[in-house]
């Protein structure tokens, strides 16, 4: 008798939160491991490479423009009849949109389960694309067709409901962190620093994101230029191109627990967009405290450990910078304790991987932990 397996949809593989995830998820070591397999709609990610070593097979279906919907539906069509999955997982809109076709023709909704991914929180509707908008509309619309939509914040769901999303189920699973690849690492803490230049006790802030308007590259360089005496590092796609005295841009790296473990503070200035800022979770697991804008489910994830700003408020991030460079050398290992300790307890990625498997394979729906934001809230200030 075959093991049960779980289909995953997405619309491409590259290196995204929704896509690093998937990735983190399908990879997962299990006590009792079952077939799972992936759709790339477009195909080419980046990502795929790692999860085929894993022994998981990755489909590219080459949906690269809307002219390519329909082969690429009918292709979907054949490998859930040929899979049989017991779950199909959709993650994002134009793949909750395809996997709910695509089994709905298969012939197989009736023994399959299907589950939509809402990965984001606030969305700047008017400044989507045509074709996203209506996506997002139609999803609205059908969002009581699949089984369950599987949110990864609670902000996340609630802005849903209000443009009109209306599931049988609506849970939250938030994204997990890998607490042993995103650990407290002295020595990678010195190496790092003396890689970057930077003196063993100066403080330090990271702040990890692409270059894109909803991540407000601009209140961070607002923030670095006021802050002089303390340095600041910039990695993302794009990145390399800032400039300042106190600043180290590094564009894109593949080593960011130890530049989260080289930092003292991990900082966010999203404006919108967000649902679970995973920067923050991976920062606090190396031992970085967390100031972050109060968008998405940012406020839940740094607890009382962090400080949580109105977004674009220069004024409140530098006082907060301040605060939580105020730790003096001596404190500062119980406080990344501490830090590290919140994402263990509530945000590991184990807690992710329990959940999904739980609801995949059987239908069971996650508990409702959903609790009011415990954040540190610093007080508005005027720009």
């Amino acid at each position: 008798m075959k093991p049960p397996l779980v289909l995953h949809v997405i619309p491409g593989l590259g290196t995204g939160g929704a896509e690093q995830m998937l990735a983190s998820l399908t990879t997962s070591k299990r006590k009792t491991p079952f077939a799972q397999a992936v759709v790339d709609l477009m195909g080419g990610g980046v990502l795929g490479d790692k999860i085929r070593a894993a022994g998981i097979p990755v489909y590219e279906l080459g949906m690269r423009t809307p002219a390519h919907m329909p082969m690429a539906l009918l292709r979907l069509v054949h490998l859930i009849r040929l899979l049989c999955p017991v779950a199909v997982q959709s993650w994002l809109y134009y793949a909750d949109l395809m996997s709910l076709w695509a089994l709905a023709l298969s012939g197989r909704r009736s023994s399959t389960r299907l589950y939509w991914g809402i990965r984001c929180s606030e969305l700047n509707l008017e400044s989507s694309t045509p074709l996203l908008r209506r996506t997002i509309q139609l999803c609205a619309r059908l969002s009581a067709s699949p089984d369950a939509v599987v949110a990864n914040s609670y902000e996340g769901r609630r802005f849903h409901q209000q443009i009109g999303y209306a599931p049988r189920a609506f849970p939250v699973i938030h994204n997990g962190i890998d607490i042993t690849r995103f650990n407290m690492d002295a020595a990678a803490r010195t190496r790092m620093r003396q890689s970057l230049g930077i003196a063993p006790n100066a403080p330090v802030v990271i702040h990890a994101a692409r270059v894109h308007p909803m991540k407000d590259h601009a209140s961070f360089m607002a923030v670095a230029r006021a802050m002089p005496d303390v340095t600041f590092v910039a990695t993302g796609l794009g990145t390399e191109v800032f400039a300042a005295p106190n600043l180290v841009a590094l564009g894109v790296r593949q080593d960011m627990p130890a530049l989260y473990a080289a930092a003292d503070v991990v900082m966010s200035t999203s404006t919108c967009g967000e649902g679970f800022p995973n920067v923050l979770a991976e920062g606090m697991a190396c031992g970085a405290a967390a100031l972050a804008t109060d968008v998405g489910d940012a406020a839940q994830i740094v607890g009382e450990t962090g400080v949580i700003v109105a977004p674009r408020d220069i004024g409140a991030m530098i006082a907060g910078l301040r605060r939580l460079l105020s730790v003096t050398p001596g404190e500062r290992p119980a406080h990344a304790l501490t830090c590290r300790e919140r994402i263990v307890s509530r945000f590991s990625l184990d807690h992710a991987v329990t959940a999904f498997d739980t609801l995949h394979l059987y239908g069971i729906l996650p508990e409702d932990e959903h609790e009011m934001p415990v954040g540190i809230a610093m007080p508005a200030h005027s720009t």
